[in-house]
């Protein structure tokens, strides 16, 4: 799917860590180099979570969204999602 510079692309998704809370998801864009995180709210250890992450690309190209969850203790989940996407003019 292509999608524009400028105009916001929202991924959503769900995730459960089974035996741990999710904390926050960890989103990054260049290669899993760095990661952002975003806290999440109103966990528990037997709930998973909604997440969405919104973005608005400022350059045109190819992207590889990575997402992943933290638990509770502060880990990253092993588990990698990922989403190629391109964005032109």
């Amino acid at each position: 799917m292509t999608h524009r510079v400028g105009e916001p692309l929202e991924f959503d998704g769900y995730v459960d860590d089974f035996e741990r809370n999710v904390s926050a998801m960890q989103f990054s864009l260049d290669g899993g180099v760095t990661w952002t995180t975003y806290p999440t709210t109103d966990v528990a250890i037997d709930k998973g979570v909604n997440w969405r992450f919104v973005y608005r690309p400022e350059r045109p190209g190819r992207y590889l969204l990575k997402v992943r969850a933290v638990d509770g203790e502060g880990a990253a989940s092993d588990i990698v999602a990922e989403y190629a996407f391109e964005v032109e003019l």
